[in-house]
């Protein structure tokens, strides 16, 4: 088959490109996918046999984009979007006003693509975003002030529960540690599990720490991390480029895992709460 003749890559494909791309992790795509990461492996293949090109570079981490990779992947993006869209082509268009919130580790990411994702395939409804501490959003779905919510946490017990999402020590990559010395702590202080994750980590190793930097928000704990000032605990799935993940290997215990889930008001609009639920989830794989 020449060129001119070839078929183009089918959207499972690009798909799975998209994921691994997004996470540059084969394990945490095919847990994403939910198939196994010889399989990913497999139509990592594929695609490049199609295209007849390399399109990642495996290294000990995990995968990066070649040139070509990150060439493609914007391309696979608006068509993977473009596909998805296609279930609600001929569907009557949604219209309403739909309160959400939104943990505000999420803010820089995942509520982004979300809520592009969803004025894009539903530019009539309002949607009334709130983003901070998910420890009041499942009492504020039940008491109707919010139509549905993402709220997370290490015990969380609930029908929605649709991640998990591992906690991690971060630090800055140029931060030195001297484990003769207590470890600079950025704390979330506000009052929720958050708070207490790192420092009860820390005594239960015996490990000394001291608080080097607190803040109400997410967003200024990165800040503090990007700027060498402390070590943070943050999901994984936010860890910036700059940033390194400490483990055992560096003195660090491991974490409980957030889980995270979907609570609906009982009198939220159910369509349109099905199709935010919907967004967040495809924005998280």
């Amino acid at each position: 088959m020449n060129k001119s003749e070839r078929i183009g890559p089918s959207s499972e494909l690009l798909q799975t490109f998209v994921v691994i791309a997004e996470c540059g992790n084969l394990t945490k795509a095919a847990d994403i996918l939910g198939r196994t990461q010889s399989a990913i492996s497999v139509q990592v293949r594929k695609l490049e046999d199609n295209l007849s090109t390399r399109l990642f570079e495996r290294h000990a981490r995990g995968m990066e984009l070649t040139e070509h990779g990150r060439k493609l992947e914007p391309i696979a993006r608006g068509l993977v979007s473009e596909i998805h869209s296609l279930g609600g082509l001929f569907e009557p268009p949604l219209k309403g006003r739909l309160r959400v919130g939104i943990p505000d580790d999420y803010a820089d990411t995942i509520l982004e693509r979300a809520l592009v994702a969803f004025a894009t395939r539903h530019p009539g409804v309002e949607v009334v975003a709130q983003s901070g501490c998910t420890s009041g959003f499942e009492a504020a779905v039940r008491s109707n002030q919010l139509d549905i919510a993402v709220c997370s946490g290490p015990d969380l017990n609930a029908a929605d529960v649709f991640s998990s999402e591992p906690n991690v020590w971060v630090a800055h990559e140029s931060l030195k540690l001297d484990r003769t010395q207590p470890v600079p702590l950025a704390i979330l202080d506000r009052g929720c599990w958050w708070s207490k994750l790192p420092v009860d980590a820390l005594d239960g190793l015996g490990r000394k720490w001291k608080p080097a930097y607190t803040s109400e928000s997410f967003a200024s704990i990165k800040a503090a991390i990007r700027a060498g000032l402390a070590v943070g605990v943050l999901p994984r799935c936010t860890i910036e480029e700059c940033m390194t993940e400490l483990t055992e290997h560096h003195g660090f215990p491991s974490l409980p895992v957030s889980k995270r889930a979907i609570f609906i008001a009982q009198d939220a609009p159910a369509d349109l709460a099905r199709a935010m639920a919907e967004a967040i989830r495809g924005a998280m794989h």
